[in-house]
């Protein structure tokens, strides 16, 4: 199975290809709001010599994180399937931080603190051995107040950002390399219709009135 990954949800962009597991290459770009996902597609499927229409199935990252990014993730996948009859997989973001976390060899309770801006956070912790990345805490939008508390209990705390709270946190990023891997696992496949974004929140919209939507 010839998987091409794509991980927009955090500052550390990127994309995958592999096939049965394998990564053959992986293309990362850091800084700025943009990302030139279609630059990274290419030169990732260059550097493996893969043609587009060798491509199975996309993964995608849904996060929590950039809602920007993972959206541009989502589209892309989306696109694709319906230009070619490819299968489609989301992919948990805190999942691939965890999964990174257990090559890395960072074993015990393991919290994942993502930047949910509004100052909160996105906090969910897992129990990792050599053998076993599991959940026993699930995602949760959390404080920064509730992240202190929970300092004094919890072994590693991780995430790409988790510095700005923790000054000897380790930072990881959600990467597509990781995404793949875990892709060639499953056989959980979606409609692209299906795919949507790890987002806690309830949307808030403000109605605007007539007058001024006219003017």
């Amino acid at each position: 199975m010839t998987i091409l990954a794509l991980e927009f949800s955090s500052p550390q962009r990127s994309v995958a290809v592999a096939r049965d597991g394998n990564v053959f290459s992986e293309a990362v770009e850091t800084g700025g709001h943009g990302t030139n996902a279609f630059g990274m597609i290419e030169k990732v499927l260059s550097e493996a010599k893969i043609e587009r229409d060798e491509i199975e199935v996309i993964a995608a990252g849904l996060g929590p994180g950039s809602y920007t990014g993972i959206r541009a993730a989502i589209a892309i996948a989306q696109g694709w399937q319906l230009a070619r009859e490819i299968k489609l997989l989301g992919i948990s973001s805190v999942e691939a931080i965890a999964a990174q976390a257990q090559v890395d060899k960072k074993f015990g309770r393991v919290s994942v603190v993502i930047d949910a801006q509004r100052n909160e956070i996105y906090l969910v912790t897992f129990e990792i051995s050599e053998k076993r990345c599991q959940e026993i805490e699930p995602l949760k939008i959390s404080t920064f107040a509730e992240l202190e508390s929970q300092k004094r209990t919890n072994e590693f705390f991780i995430g790409p950002e988790i510095q700005k709270w923790i000054a000897n946190g380790r930072k990881i990023f959600p990467g597509a390399a990781t995404l793949a891997r875990l892709a060639a696992k499953r056989n959980s496949f979606v409609a692209g219709n299906k795919l949507k974004p790890i987002y806690l929140r309830e949307a808030n919209f403000m109605k605007m009135p007539a007058q001024s939507i006219v003017n």
